[in-house]
């Protein structure tokens, strides 16, 4: 089986990219195998066309896509599992990892007469400095949840699940104190991904 990782994190020192080292080693462990797509590395271009806009806007899935955004297509549909991991900024993912979704959702694709396969399981690993409870409080852990499960996947996932590691602020002491037992839920997270009748 094949997980498709879509990672977007600036930085290389980042608590991010241990959560994607381990769970990547939880795939492999488990027999699996992985295809990642990591935005920033790529130098992915997120900002869309007004030829890619008008292609949209008209529906018109007559106008070819571009070399790029056909590859992410194709790395979808040919994965067991979609995996985004990623850092919360501001309520929100990193700009290109919302511009990877504006420019490969494409109509024809993902709506539309769609060629997008129903993905079996999609996972989100989040990173935030915010402490769950206030994530919670203010309604900004839903939102992100609505945002990503409710409107951009919606019935193109059949399973999904929502991790976020939270209080890991470079300026809060749980940041230490929870390494280790998060890097193990991201790595458990891994090994069980393909698990027959295990629940997202």
């Amino acid at each position: 089986m094949k997980a498709f990782i879509v990672y977007c994190h600036p930085s290389e020192d980042s608590f991010t990219r241990h959560v994607r080292d381990s769970f990547i080693k939880g795939i492999l462990d488990s027999g699996n195998e992985y295809e990642i797509s990591d935005l920033y590395k790529m130098n992915f271009r997120t900002d869309m066309s007004e030829k890619e806009y008008l292609r949209d806007a008209y529906y018109n899935d007559s106008v070819p896509l571009e070399a790029d955004v056909l590859l992410e297509q194709a790395k979808i549909n040919s994965a067991d599992a979609i995996v985004f991991i990623y850092p919360v900024f501001w309520t929100e993912a990193p700009a290109k990892l919302v511009g990877w979704f504006d420019r490969v959702f494409t109509y024809g694709f993902a709506y539309g007469d769609k060629t997008m396969k129903v993905v079996d399981k999609a996972l989100f690993l989040c990173t935030a400095g915010n402490k769950k409870e206030r994530l919670e409080k203010f309604g900004h852990l839903d939102a992100m949840k609505k945002v990503m499960l409710g409107d951009r996947l919606f019935d193109r996932v059949a399973n999904t699940d929502f991790v976020v590691f939270d209080d890991m602020s470079r300026e809060f002491e749980s940041r230490t104190l929870n390494w280790d037992k998060n890097l193990k839920i991201a790595y458990s997270k891994g090994k069980s991904l393909f698990v027959a009748g295990c629940n997202l």
